[in-house]
């Protein structure tokens, strides 16, 4: 595929989003936006990294704590209006970062509203990766070596702060289908079989893609 590719992943606490993505972007030979997508914001924000990592998919909390974090963010030289909180500045640095890199390369995108800030690319395929109740616990247990019932914590709290951030800042519900171009059961394919299935969805929207815009050109004199 020599076609310009951008694809964003919505993913479920423990559905292997993250490997997914980093392999999808593999076997594409593009770069894969994840964790790595603060140090970009930070770059090109004047936020700190400490800040942006700290408030990593956070939906907006209370004046208060807001307050708080925006004198300390302060304390490092940060840009942005005073008023703002903080979540929405990190929010902002990394919907910024996103845009600058989809228009410069092809990308893989995890998480972090990213089919959010790339809703006008016509070139954006959005994928949101769930998996079954068991081997969504083991991924966590092997990830982050927790035993079970911490995981189990664990994979709640996140899918929770996941859709919070989510619902609060795109104009669409945080892993419900009619949201996504397409969602797909890891369990079902396995890693691997998950990153082909992508890879075949892409390279069909693509060639739909190419149809249309053939049968809507103007036709020759």
């Amino acid at each position: 595929m020599s076609k310009r590719i951008i694809i964003s992943i919505g993913r479920d606490s423990g559905s292997g989003g993250r490997r997914i993505g980093l392999e999808l972007a593999s076997r594409l030979g593009i770069k894969c936006y994840d964790k790595e997508l603060i140090a970009e914001a930070a770059k090109a924000s004047g936020l700190a990294q400490e800040i942006l990592a700290n408030n990593d998919e956070v939906p907006t909390r209370s004046f208060l704590y807001s307050l708080v974090m925006d004198t300390y963010s302060m304390a490092y030289h940060t840009s942005g209006p005073v008023d703002m909180p903080i979540e929405q500045k990190v929010f902002l640095a990394q919907y910024n970062a996103i845009r600058k890199i989809a228009a410069e390369e092809s990308a893989v995108f995890v998480g972090r509203c990213a089919d959010y800030a790339l809703e006008d690319d016509p070139d954006l395929i959005s994928i949101f990766i769930t998996a079954d109740e068991p081997d969504k616990i083991a991924h966590v247990m092997e990830t982050y070596h927790l035993n079970e019932s911490k995981a189990k914590d664990y994979i709640q709290k996140t899918d929770k702060r996941r859709s919070n951030y989510y619902n609060y800042y795109a104009n669409k519900k945080w892993g419900v289908a009619d949201s996504y171009d397409l969602c797909l059961n890891r369990s079902r394919l396995g890693f691997d079989g998950t990153v082909e299935a992508i890879i075949q969805f892409v390279e069909l929207a693509q060639k739909e893609a190419e149809n249309e815009f053939k049968d809507n050109a103007p036709a020759a004199n």
